[in-house]
């Protein structure tokens, strides 16, 4: 696991794929909890691609010098960032 907030990332290789692609990264808070935003692609097998992007927000405890996945949200669409977006303006515009 990593020591350093920089460090943590969501890309995933198997078999020398990189079946899980981060394509950015947002930090959103630092600290003994700290919560990162993540765009990435998953690698389609049968298409021989990557599909579309996809969104995480993780969370993760840093115990012993050490961050520790402890829990994630997956926004799996663009059409559902956009609700999560207009929920999100209309509470914090009110």
């Amino acid at each position: 696991m990593a020591s350093n907030i920089e460090e943590l990332t969501i890309n995933y290789s198997e078999d020398g794929i990189d079946v899980v692609k981060e394509l950015d990264k947002v930090v959103l808070s630092k600290g003994a909890w700290s919560t990162i935003m993540f765009r990435y692609q998953d690698w389609n097998r049968a298409k021989s691609e990557y599909g579309p992007d996809k969104y995480s927000i993780r969370r993760y405890q840093k115990r012993n010098g050490e961050y520790l996945s402890k829990s994630k949200f997956n926004i799996s669409s663009k059409a559902q960032a956009k609700a999560i977006i207009d929920a999100l303006t209309g509470w914090v515009d009110d």
